[in-house]
């Protein structure tokens, strides 16, 4: 029987790294992927989405293999863009930034597209793009000035973060929360089991360590 592979996570996400924990996956090597992230010119949301993906993915199997391991690993990688019509927002830096991400995104509808990329050691690569529709309340100026104050928009896409005090911005969600978050787990999860990746290995023994 083949030995299972390795997986590197080409992110420094805590959240991704939560996530991935979420379904009792622990990455064997992190290897965050510094990338620009600059939208090309007429290049659309999801479009960049996948592109940084991909590069994030390649990035992290280089240096990986630079520093002399991971060669027989998978190599996982994701990017969220959160868009309004064909409009990338950017992953806010400033205060200015999230509270003119916050006075478009308040009363109205949205797109967020998370790209995962998995590379294979045979150098196969494997693709998914998840989108999702949401819709947030018409913000009031006091709930705009306390969100901007928490700091919690502080690099997220879009100037939010659906997981923390944003979530009670949101009337209506279509599509994948966890996705929204930065790692759709579904298509995660089949993508690497469809590689041999053992994703269900913990969830066996999750009701012995529960002591169910």
């Amino acid at each position: 029987m083949a030995s299972r592979p390795e997986l590197i996570l080409a992110s420094a996400s805590p959240r991704r790294l939560a996530l991935l924990n979420q379904i009792g996956i622990e990455p064997e090597h992190l290897v965050p992927a510094h990338v620009d992230e600059t939208p090309e010119k007429g290049e659309l949301p999801r479009k960049l989405a996948q592109r940084l993906a991909d590069l994030k993915a390649l990035t992290a199997q280089h240096k990986a293999r630079s520093a002399g391991y991971g060669a027989g690993a998978l190599v996982l990688a994701a990017d969220t863009v959160v868009a309004v019509g064909r409009r990338i927002l950017p992953k806010a830096e400033t205060m200015e930034e999230a509270s003119q991400c916050l006075a478009l995104l308040s009363g109205r509808a949205h797109r967020v597209y998370t790209a995962l990329t998995v590379l294979t050691p045979s150098g196969a690569k494997r693709q998914r793009l998840v989108e999702t529709r949401i819709r947030f309340k018409r913000l009031s100026t006091r709930e705009m000035e306390a969100y901007l104050a928490s700091a919690e928009w502080r690099d997220k896409a879009g100037g939010y973060a659906i997981q923390g005090i944003a979530g009670a911005f949101v009337v209506k969600l279509v599509g994948s929360y966890t996705g929204v978050v930065g790692l759709p787990l579904a298509e995660t999860a089949s993508v690497l089991a469809g590689e041999g990746y053992p994703v269900h290995f913990n969830w066996l023994n999750q009701s012995a360590l529960s002591g169910v």
